[in-house]
């Protein structure tokens, strides 16, 4: 199943981040994240203009909410960073890629 078709699970802790190759099979997944220092990803998105990319973090809010898992978000002018990791497990966990790739999805 894809990534976009998957919906992010609840999770408390009690399993371990995803590492080594697990790891690298999601990131080929979505493309332009960085994975920083094995433990988030991150993004950084472009935009013609401050009103565009607050657009698209609020599209990524609604996007959240649904699916009950909250990335860090970094706005200013023409310009939308994102962080996503899963504190539950202080790493890495499917429900971060399964977000970016959603993220990755929105239209703006």
């Amino acid at each position: 199943m894809k990534l976009e078709q998957k919906i992010c699970k609840p999770c408390e802790g009690g399993i371990k981040p995803l590492w080594g190759k697990i790891l690298q099979q999601y990131s080929k997944e979505v493309k332009d994240w960085k994975i920083i220092n094995n433990h988030q990803i991150e993004k950084e998105f472009k935009f013609k203009d401050f009103k565009t990319a607050l657009h698209f973090v609020n599209e990524i809010g609604r996007l959240a909410e649904r699916e009950g898992h909250h990335p860090d978000i970094y706005l200013s002018w023409g310009k939308v960073k994102v962080t996503l990791w899963t504190h539950a497990v202080d790493g890495l966990s499917e429900n971060d890629f399964i977000l970016a790739k959603k993220i990755d999805l929105i239209k703006c």
